[in-house]
């Protein structure tokens, strides 16, 4: 089971560090990916990392702006957002990789809990 936290409000400009605890599988089997959906539009991807953190992936909207990491050690994914703007507000969503798809597709990433609200103020 998968629980994102670390929303919240943040002024434009600012920063936010979320985490994604997994605590119902063997977490350094899979890759983990964030994905958001703002209101009224369609979920997309964030950021993706590999099983060992080696590679990341990130979307354009974000790149330079958004850190992924995780700690295998403590079975977390995090997600350190720099230089927010008011089109990162959105629920932010972790999910785990399966299979030999794309790190980019949301097809790749299950299940998809509760996410966490971030709301960036102008």
């Amino acid at each position: 089971q998968l629980q994102a936290s670390g929303g919240g409000l943040v002024q434009a400009g600012g920063s936010l560090r979320l985490s994604c605890v997994d605590s119902g599988r063997t977490f350094s089997d899979n890759g983990m990916g964030w994905f958001r959906q703002a209101p009224g539009k369609e979920r997309e991807f964030v950021a993706s990392i590999g099983r060992n953190g080696r590679i990341k992936y990130y979307a354009d909207s974000v790149k330079g702006r958004f850190t992924i990491s995780r700690d295998n050690a403590v079975n977390t994914a995090y997600l350190q957002m720099s230089a927010l703007r008011s089109e990162d507000t959105a629920v932010y969503h972790c999910a785990a990789k399966y299979g030999s798809g794309s790190y980019t597709s949301l097809d790749s990433f299950k299940p998809w809990g509760q996410g966490t609200l971030v709301t960036v103020s102008s």
